[in-house]
């Protein structure tokens, strides 16, 4: 297991923003998009940024070199340059001084419909790994992009020649909205999807099938989450789709946790950093990440201090007597991969720009449990969920749920599903223990029923 300690790195992001500033000064194009893009949604351009490509020179070399960039690879015309522990746009070098900005979307498709653009130029078919789009071109080119590869082929001329091709690609896609998602058989839900994965593996390749996947996933939460769907309205009002997606929480009983992992391995994704989010709500978490994609998975369930010290995410959790509040919500609701959906999603924003923005649409977002400079972020007001009779019956009796509290439960319903904002900054990759810890703790829907 890889454990990390992420670290806000400002010399990194001053070089950065230095670049993406530069990069927008000289590209009126790309700096109307931008305050469209804020306007709009309320995210940032520096977010959306996948690949800036800069005229390279030894004097840049030093400079990324010295704040913390390495050489990873080679596009076909340049030097690639990433921060591992960090989040930041993939810097590439190249002989060609005319800058370049490649911005992540969903779908080219939706963006240019949405926006109505008329290309400059469009590479790739449906299907292929990489499509992209030239949309401005100034002093600068801005090209909006969407993946099923790792970043590093965001420029490269075969990645566009190259792909499943669509009748796959919409194959798995569907096979992958359909899955079985039984609430009261978790066995034979992870099986199946498994075994989806597999199939899909092999028609379309791993990170693909990864990219697929988790886009099945999206649709289904977004479909429970009022507050994902204005958000997600507004986002595709600029043809974007979830462009900015953070990470994807999953809440998991102790007894399925085992197999989340490995179905989460199994697309390729590899345990990042451990959490144990402290006592009083009594749970923990295993961070997970495709290195290719950027897709970071949350996988939360209740554990022990002595627990978070082993190798839980594998070694599998016993079930035990009494439920903590990720346990509580995965008896009342059914687990995260299956039947009840991703408990959050969490993508990237300016936070007081979009707290805003949604307020004006009737979105109420939580107080912030989390307020630094480098990191902020805050849930929406939960989204209510009735609980099927039966499963409500057994929490009461086992003891999981007092009668009064069941009644009310019964009555008014059970916190389900949020959507979360955050802010990012100085590359800030990592994320707040202490304050989540109160977040989850202030939800727990025991406290609700009593508090009514």
């Amino acid at each position: 297991m890889v454990a990390h300690a992420f670290h806000p790195e400002p010399i990194a992001s001053d070089l950065a923003h230095a670049l993406v500033s530069d990069f927008l000064e000289q590209s009126p194009g790309a700096s109307k998009f931008a305050e469209r893009l804020l306007a709009a949604t309320g995210s940032r351009f520096r977010d959306a940024l996948d690949v800036l490509s800069l005229g390279a020179s030894e004097e840049l070399r030093k400079q990324l070199r010295l704040t913390g960039f390495v050489l990873t690879g080679n596009s076909d015309d340049g030097e690639l340059w990433e921060h591992t522990t960090a989040l930041f746009p993939l810097f590439e070098l190249r002989s060609n001084a005319k800058r370049r900005g490649f911005v992540r979307v969903d779908s080219v498709v939706d963006f240019l419909e949405a926006t109505g653009t008329a290309p400059l130029a469009f590479e790739g078919d449906a299907g292929a790994l990489v499509r992209r789009a030239l949309v401005a071109d100034d002093e600068s080119e801005l090209w909006v992009v969407e993946r099923s590869t790792d970043r590093s082929q965001t420029t490269s001329a075969s990645s566009v020649g190259a792909g499943p091709g669509a009748a796959l690609v919409a194959r798995h896609l569907q096979a992958f909205r359909l899955r079985p998602r039984p609430i009261d058989d978790a066995e034979r839900g992870f099986a199946a999807a498994l075994e989806l994965v597999r199939a899909a593996q092999e028609d379309v390749g791993q990170t693909a099938a990864c990219e697929l996947f988790f886009e099945a996933e999206r649709l289904f939460y977004t479909r429970r989450n009022r507050a994902a769907r204005v958000q997600k309205a507004r986002q595709d009002a600029l043809g974007l789709g979830w462009f900015n997606r953070d990470h994807h929480t999953y809440r998991s009983s102790r007894a399925a946790f085992r197999s989340l992992v490995a179905v989460l391995e199994a697309l390729g994704l590899h345990c990042r950093e451990r959490f144990y989010a402290g006592g009083e709500a009594g749970w923990g978490a295993q961070v997970m990440e495709h290195a290719g994609l950027g897709i970071c998975v949350f996988a939360d369930v209740d554990l022990s201090p002595e627990e978070v010290t082993g190798d839980f995410a594998h070694a599998g959790l016993e079930p035990r007597g009494e439920l903590g509040t990720v346990g509580l919500w995965c008896e009342l609701h059914g687990e995260a991969f299956l039947a009840a959906g991703m408990h959050h999603l969490e993508c990237q924003f300016d936070f007081d720009v979009v707290r805003r923005q949604l307020a004006a649409e009737g979105i109420s977002v939580m107080p912030p449990f989390t307020d630094y400079p480098h990191l902020k972020q805050a849930f929406t007001e939960g989204e209510i969920w009735r609980v099927p009779a039966a499963r409500l019956e057994r929490a009461r009796q086992l003891g999981f749920l007092n009668a009064e509290q069941a009644e009310r439960i019964e009555r008014e319903g059970a916190l389900g599903s949020h959507f979360e904002v955050l802010e990012r900054n100085e590359g800030y990759k990592g994320f707040n223990q202490a304050g989540i810890n109160k977040i989850i703790e202030a939800t727990d829907p025991r406290r609700r029923a009593e508090a009514g």
